[in-house]
C-alpha cells in the first residue's frame, strides 16, 4: 500500500477518523520504516495515537451530542438542552480520566492560578480534552472571562461547542493540531486584554509525537500571554503509583528561560506557572 492508502486505513477507526492530518502523519512517520510491514505500520500508528489522544476518554462521551440530537428529533426532549442523563458538567468531567482526577480540586486550583486575574481574562486551553466543562469553576473565580479550548479530537470539540451553545456560555472550542504553531499563535494574537494559557497534561503527549516540541511551543507562546500553566500527572492512572520521573528536562528549561511563579502539587497533578522573563 502507498502512503495515502495506509493513512486512510489508519483513520478508518472512528476514534482516529477526525484527528488532524498533521498529528496522524507525525505518528505514522515513527513507523514508516522498512523493518515494518504495512499491517504493522497501521497497528503501531494506531497504538501510538491511542496513547496520545483517546486513552483518557470514555467512548460514552464521544457520541453524546449525536445521541442527544437523535432524541430531540424523536421529540423525546421537551427543550433544546443536553439529555438530562448527560446534563451534568461533573458527569462529563468524570468520564475523561484526566479531568476526573482534577474534579475535586478545580475551585482551589483556579483560585490559586488566577488570583491576579479576578476581573477579566481570556483562557486558552490547549489540548483541552473536555476541560471546557469546568467552566462554572472558572466563573466562581473570575468575574469576566472567556474560554477558548483548542483540541485535536473533533468529537470533543463538537461536544464542548454544543454545550456552550445550549447553555449560552461565552466559550468556544477549536479543532486544531497543536503542531500547527502558526495557527495557534494567530488565535492568541487575535484576542486583546489579559491572556492565560493552560497546558494541562499535554506536553507529554506532544513529546510522544515530536521530541522537544514542547520547548518550541513554549518559546513561541509565552511572550504572547500574561501567564502559562503546564501540568503533569504525578501518579499512574491505573495503578495509582507515584511516578519516579521528575521531568527535569522541562522544569530546567522553564527556569532558565522564563520567570517561574509557582510549582505545586494538587491531587495527582503537578502544576508549573510562569511568564515571560522580565527585562
Amino acid at each position: 500500500m502507498n502512503h495515502a492508502e495506509l493513512f486512510q486505513k489508519i483513520t478508518q477507526k472512528k476514534e482516529f477518523s477526525q484527528l488532524p492530518k498533521k498529528d496522524v502523519e507525525l505518528a505514522f512517520e515513527k513507523f514508516d520504516k522498512d523493518q515494518y510491514g504495512d499491517e504493522e505500520k497501521v497497528k503501531l500508528t494506531r497504538d501510538l495515537l491511542r496513547k496520545v489522544f483517546s486513552v483518557f476518554t470514555s467512548q460514552k462521551i464521544l457520541n453524546i451530542k449525536d445521541r442527544d440530537e437523535d432524541a430531540k428529533s424523536k421529540r423525546i426532549l421537551r427543550r433544546p438542552k443536553l439529555n438530562p442523563k448527560f446534563n451534568s458538567n461533573e458527569w462529563i468531567l468524570k468520564k475523561h480520566l484526566s479531568t476526573k482526577e482534577r474534579l475535586p480540586y478545580y475551585e482551589e486550583l483556579y483560585s490559586k492560578l488566577l488570583k491576579d486575574f479576578k476581573k477579566s481574562v481570556t483562557i486558552f486551553d490547549l489540548g483541552a480534552g473536555v476541560n471546557g466543562f469546568s467552566y462554572k469553576y472558572l466563573g466562581n473565580v473570575v468575574k469576566n472571562f472567556s474560554y477558548i479550548g483548542i483540541e485535536a479530537m473533533k468529537q470533543l470539540v463538537d461536544l464542548m461547542n454544543y454545550h456552550f451553545k445550549q447553555e449560552k456560555i461565552n466559550g468556544k472550542a477549536i479543532h486544531e493540531s497543536l503542531f500547527e504553531i502558526v495557527k495557534i499563535k494567530k488565535y492568541v494574537k487575535q484576542v486583546k486584554g489579559a491572556k492565560v494559557i493552560f497546558l494541562f497534561k499535554t506536553l507529554d503527549s506532544l513529546e510522544m509525537l515530536r521530541r522537544n516540541y514542547s520547548k518550541e511551543l513554549l518559546r513561541e507562546l509565552v511572550p504572547l500571554v500574561d501567564l502559562v500553566v503546564v501540568s503533569f500527572a504525578t501518579r499512574s492512572l491505573v495503578k495509582r503509583t507515584k511516578f519516579k520521573v521528575k521531568r527535569n528536562w522541562i522544569v530546567n528549561f522553564i527556569e532558565e528561560n522564563f520567570d517561574m511563579l509557582d510549582d505545586f502539587e494538587l491531587g495527582s497533578e503537578r502544576y508549573l506557572s510562569f511568564r515571560q522573563a522580565s527585562t
